[in-house]
């Protein structure tokens, strides 16, 4: 069903019109980076959208954060494939009609002032910072003719909205019905007897059965209940508020998942949510290697975090993130909650201060909304 919906986005409506891009929005968790990447596997199957484009690239914002210096279409497109700049080049100049840009994660792109005050870039090998290089795709001065496929945070589809050329056409993607939440029990359970226990528990806890729609906390809320099974504990307690059930997690990995870690758990979360700031305030979400070793002394084993590769033309580097965004805010707000009163109040009025900033017109995306709806789930007695 998924996969005829997605067909039938860049096919023209009732009037013959054909949307030249297409927003597909989500709230965090929601699984728009995982649709994306069926899409890729699906096209590259010959199951979608083979008869449209001859080639789809895959473009990830936290990753064009990382690229230095100023930058070519060409040259960031051989950063996320494997062919070269001159094959790049020949394909997008003999059939950019052809061409699906998958563009994953807008509301994570760091936006400068750059891309309203540059001279129009209109070329494929014209030179720009990353990110203004990207925003004259998506405004389409460069390959007007070619397709756009946008994901983004709802927060920030306004913004986006603006930028991109037309005709766009928005979709969302709402999460798991009640039918997919208990068919994502099963999956996960892999054993009919657990599953029934955990998803009775589930459907009768509304608040908890709601919060199963979001995919990620759907995990959660399973790899929660899969450990109290596990070590015979209580499954029916303190999971009520989205972050309530991010600190039972997060308290249940440091109790059964962080022994062998040389830092001590107050140490540990310090660490973890100096690091998460450093990143939410700099939008990073890839964390370089030397910069995740001056506060996490082995963070490669460290269960909050996710290592991997990121290509560099002729290398690669080392770079960690959080196991999801919504974690990287979430330990932002826990390190400002674990200072002393004036501290916390202090960065919270730099946090409030760098989002005025930050704030180039009226539509532009709340950065720290959720950083700050995490402070007041925490700062919650109960």
């Amino acid at each position: 069903d998924e996969s005829v919906h997605l067909n039938s986005l860049f096919n023209p409506d009732g009037h013959g019109i054909s949307p030249s891009a297409i927003i597909l929005q989500g709230n965090s968790g929601n699984g728009k980076t995982l649709t994306v990447q069926k899409i890729m596997l699906d096209w590259a199957s010959d199951q979608l959208y083979k008869e449209r484009f001859d080639i789809v690239f895959h473009l990830k914002c936290k990753e064009i954060n990382r690229i230095p210096g100023k930058k070519s279409l060409v040259e960031i497109l051989s950063y996320s494939c494997s062919l070269t700049s001159d094959e790049i080049s020949q394909i997008l100049q003999q059939s950019p009609e052809k061409v699906l840009f998958i563009i994953d994660g807008f509301d994570e792109l760091r936006l400068t002032q750059d891309i309203y005050y540059m001279s129009p870039h209109t070329d494929v090998i014209q030179k720009a910072p990353a990110e203004v290089t990207l925003c004259a795709l998506l405004r389409g001065h460069i390959l007007a003719e070619s397709f756009l496929l946008v994901t983004t945070r709802s927060t920030a589809t306004d913004k986006l909205s603006d930028l991109l050329k037309g005709p766009k056409c928005f979709t969302e993607i709402m999460g798991f019905s009640e039918k997919g939440v208990e068919e994502y029990f099963q999956k996960f359970f892999q054993n009919d007897e657990l599953f029934r226990r955990a998803y009775t528990f589930v459907k009768t806890n509304e608040n908890l059965f709601t919060s199963c729609s979001i995919p990620v906390i759907c995990w959660i809320i399973c790899t929660t209940i899969k450990e109290r099974f596990r070590i015979g504990a209580d499954v029916t307690s303190s999971l009520e508020t989205t972050t309530s059930i991010y600190v039972d997690f997060v308290s249940t990995l440091l109790e059964h998942h962080c022994q062998g870690l040389s830092q001590s758990v107050p140490i540990l979360l310090r660490s973890l949510g100096q690091l998460a700031e450093r990143g939410m305030l700099e939008q990073q979400v890839l964390l370089d290697e030397n910069t995740v070793y001056e506060t996490i002394s082995d963070p490669a084993a460290n269960p909050f975090l996710c290592k991997f590769l990121f290509k560099r033309r002729i290398h690669q580097e080392t770079m960690f993130s959080f196991m999801h965004l919504s974690f990287q805010e979430f330990f932002t707000a826990l390190y400002y909650l674990l200072l002393d009163k004036e501290e916390s109040q202090k960065k919270i009025t730099e946090l409030c201060s760098i989002q005025a900033k930050f704030t180039l017109n009226e539509s532009s995306p709340p950065r720290f909304a959720a950083v700050v709806q995490f402070a007041f789930g925490l700062l919650n007695k109960d």
